[in-house]
């Protein structure tokens, strides 16, 4: 019995320290919330536009006018070196993921199969996870 005379004196220290836990927790997200979004809004932008194509022309992609303006040209002294090998890596991605395509359909025919066995079993499936039929 003399172990609940100081249960309750360590239950309040617990609970202070849990309140404590909790302001800085508190304190903590506040300063994400007041720092992350800007950060976004530095970083992201300069994100794209690494990622962005260089055309031959400098125009932007997806701009009308003439059909042969946002050609990349094969050249490499007219590109220059470092477009250049932004190009050829820009092409071996490509080409990867052209190869995994195979694999890819593989395991997405194998999936749907699953989910046509267990759609045939008349087992309950909640309804998030049934297929909408379209007629």
């Amino acid at each position: 019995m003399a172990s609940t005379g100081s249960e309750p004196g360590s239950d309040a220290d617990e609970l202070d320290e849990l309140e404590c836990q909790v302001t800085e927790m508190a304190v903590k997200i506040q300063e994400y919330r007041a720092t992350v979004p800007e950060q976004l809004k530095n970083t992201l932008p300069s994100i794209i536009e690494t990622q962005r194509p260089v055309l031959a022309d400098g125009s932007e992609p997806g701009t009308s006018g003439d059909p042969n303006s946002g050609q990349i040209t094969s050249d490499k002294d007219a590109l220059g070196d470092q477009t250049f090998q932004k190009i050829n890596l820009l092409r071996d991605k490509i080409s990867r993921n052209v190869a995994a395509l195979p694999i890819v359909l593989k395991r997405l025919k194998e999936c749907m199969s699953n989910i046509d066995k267990l759609d045939s079993q008349n087992t309950f499936i909640h309804p998030a996870f049934k297929r909408k039929r379209t007629s």
